[in-house]
């Protein structure tokens, strides 16, 4: 943070940033609230395997790639218009996902919903950087937000599971409505417009290789992880690292460039931004094997298993504080690091989780990794947030979300990738021969619980009892991967990190940056 204290932020402050965290907590909601409502949604729209992953991590693929560009369009036509203009676009398609009728468009909704969202988000924490001047209340503000996101992503199965106890499954995307209503009504009153004076013009090329660059690499390794080596994916992965180069290399010219290649280029920035990239990784690639394992492994109800996914957070509300108490003391770099390693502890322990594991045995383990990973990365936003400048803070918010995104749909596309593929070969060993529907059963373990309704009891006993052993075999792979993941983000933590003060650069900003109008209009 800054050397010099900057002038406290009182009420009006402290309400836009309340107000600014329904976004968030929405936004962070709709990574994971079809965690539990995917049986529902596979049972009425039928989606093949990869259809069902697609489902799952469209939303996350489109919210990662367009976070930068929206955060260039932010500092163009202003912060709060573009909030605004998301919350229109996040509401729409919040309906259209409740009432689609096929697989093929839930996932075409799903990438407006990930539109809309891309369009909320950079604002949050580019406004915490705008707002709060002081270091100590930028510091809270930043861990607010760190607790918003990640109970965003905590708080999507229980909403569902609620929901799912008395409506059918598009009720999860109609609960945005009220809010995104709410978010209309008090954002004009409550928030100043806010907006850095970025000239020149958007820049449409750049923003179309950014995320055809995303897309193409989250494809190829999804596809690879799922198939093993095919020419295709290896191919999509290729022709994405060959966009991103060209589009790295597009932002070296403009005077406005979408993402400000110097900052990146900073140690105090850069590396906390690939930190949170491997925590949102761990995190939600875990977080869809941990609520289907409630859900369908051990039998529980939709609110059952919502409610029980809550327990976690136990970790969390220990860890945290305990971590931004020990970084008074020491440096940061070693509490992030022990906390990365804490994490991979809480990963192995979830590896000895077997289909008939006492359900005391999952929650200690998912309490330890997500108390780890939580205390780790609310260091790591305050450590990137206070390296960036004032006049960068709508560039560097973008960035350090977009990693946080790209984490995440990584997580679930490789993780589960992983996952799958595990259950697939032990269910290919186990089936026997001549079972009706056969491909239905090896590919989900939703699928198998379908087939098994319409099976004589005693094959139906035998199909699901392997269809769950075959699943927590696929949690406890995909686990160590996690636990792997973590120790080096824990070792580059300790290695890369110490020492950084998070100041940002001394330069002074320009009159012309960051400035706010005097009431909101």
């Amino acid at each position: 943070m800054e050397n010099t204290p900057g002038p406290r932020a009182g009420r009006t402050e402290w309400t836009a940033l309340a107000v600014l965290m329904l976004p968030l907590l929405l936004v962070s909601m709709d990574v994971s609230v079809l965690y539990f409502a995917i049986p529902f949604v596979s049972q009425d729209l039928e989606p093949s395997a990869t259809q069902q992953l697609w489902i799952l991590d469209m939303y996350g693929f489109v919210l990662a790639g367009l976070l930068i560009v929206m955060g260039s369009l932010g500092d163009r036509i202003g912060r709060r218009r573009l909030v605004l203009a998301g919350a229109v676009v996040f509401g729409a398609a919040s309906v259209a996902a409740a009432y689609a009728h096929s697989a093929e468009a839930l996932i075409a909704v799903r990438a407006l919903l990930g539109l809309g969202g891309a369009a909320l988000m950079p604002s949050t924490l580019a406004l915490i950087r705008s707002l709060f001047h002081d270091a100590k209340q930028r510091g809270k503000a930043v861990t607010i937000w760190t607790g918003v996101m990640t109970t965003g992503i905590s708080l999507g199965p229980v909403v569902s599971g609620l929901l799912l106890e008395h409506f059918w499954w598009g009720s999860v995307f109609l609960i945005n409505l009220p809010a995104m209503v709410l978010l209309l009504v008090l954002v004009p009153f409550l928030v100043p417009e806010t907006a850095t004076t970025a000239r020149g013009r958007f820049d449409l090329s750049g923003a179309v290789l950014s995320l055809g660059a995303l897309l193409a690499v989250i494809y190829g390794i999804k596809e690879w992880a799922r198939h093993g080596y095919e020419p295709l994916p290896a191919i999509c992965v290729a022709v994405g690292l060959v966009l991103g180069a060209v589009f790295v290399r597009r932002e070296r010219r403009p005077a406005h460039p979408m993402i400000d290649l110097a900052l990146i280029g900073r140690r105090a920035f850069g590396g906390p931004v690939l930190a949170n990239l491997l925590a949102m990784f761990a995190t939600v690639g875990m977080a869809v094997f941990f609520t289907q394992y409630l859900q369908s492994v051990l039998g529980q109800s939709p609110l059952t298993a919502a409610l029980w996914s809550l327990v976690p957070a136990a970790g969390v509300a220990l860890m945290a504080p305990t971590g931004a108490a020990l970084a008074q003391r020491i440096d940061r770099a070693h509490v992030m690091g022990g906390g990365f390693l804490v994490a991979a502890c809480g990963f192995l322990w979830m590896t000895q989780l077997r289909a008939d594991s006492p359900l005391w045995f999952a929650l200690v383990g998912a309490a330890v990794y997500a108390g780890g990973l939580v205390a780790a990365m609310t260091l790591a936003n305050e450590l990137a947030l206070g390296a960036a400048p004032p006049e960068g803070a709508g560039s560097a918010a973008a960035v350090l979300e977009s990693g946080q995104e790209l984490g995440g749909a990584l997580g679930m596309a490789v993780l589960g990738s992983v996952g799958a593929a595990v259950y697939s070969r032990d269910m290919a060993d186990a089936l026997p021969a001549g079972l009706p529907h056969a491909d239905a059963v090896r590919e989900t373990l939703g699928g198998a619980a379908a087939v098994a309704g319409e099976l004589p009891a005693a094959t139906a006993d035998a199909v699901l009892t392997a269809a769950r052993d075959a699943f927590t075999h696929g949690l406890g792979v995909a686990a160590v991967g996690a636990a792997v993941v973590m120790a080096g983000a824990g070792v580059f933590s300790i290695g890369f990190l110490r020492g950084l003060s998070g100041r940002a650069p001394s330069a002074p900003s320009s009159p012309d940056d960051s400035r706010r109008t005097a009431s909101p209009r």
